[in-house]
């Protein structure tokens, strides 16, 4: 088994193939899946199929872990492709902290053990919450570009963040 991490409320583990009830149940709701880059599953067979791509990412590629808050899984938080984070978490969740909480200790292993330089993030502009959280942990804004991303019929804009290591 990968690497686990542990924070003060939350333990980020490496995914296993008994995650997928427990992540459809989050990517099946819309506020949930409003700025992800696909539209939310509409069966398990869905979420069994993208939960085999994050266990699949080779380690020099990226490293992805699922959030667990008392043993129940929350989300997921990670570097899904060196170096762009990514992470969603149940919104029954949101407004507590744990988002933060995960990317902290995702991004100190950004830095100190893969040694990144630095850490991107490709936003949809109209998820001001995910914008706002990822500014407070220090990424700047690098760029925008529109029409980058279709979900389902919808074509979405991007902005464009990152986070140097910090000196």
């Amino acid at each position: 088994m990968g690497a686990q991490l542990r924070t003060e409320r939350l333990l980020l583990r490496p995914a296993l193939a008994d995650d997928a009830e427990a992540l459809h149940a989050i990517f099946v709701q819309p506020a949930a899946m409003a700025y992800w880059s696909r539209p939310r599953h509409t069966d398990i067979a869905e979420t069994r199929d993208w939960l085999s791509g994050m266990i699949a990412i080779p380690p020099d590629q990226g490293e992805d872990f699922i959030v667990t808050l008392d043993g129940r899984v929350i989300g997921k938080a990670g570097l899904w492709r060196f170096p762009e984070i990514g992470f969603i978490l149940d919104p029954a969740c949101w407004g507590q902290g744990f988002a933060r909480e995960a990317l902290e200790a995702v991004i100190e292993r950004a830095f100190t053990v893969h040694r990144l330089p630095h850490i991107t993030a490709d936003v949809d502009p109209r998820n001001q919450r995910s914008l706002a959280l990822l500014a407070r942990l220090g990424f700047v804004e690098t760029g925008r570009a529109a029409r980058t991303w279709q979900v389902g019929d919808v074509w979405c804009d991007s902005v464009y963040l990152r986070l140097a290591v910090r000196q």
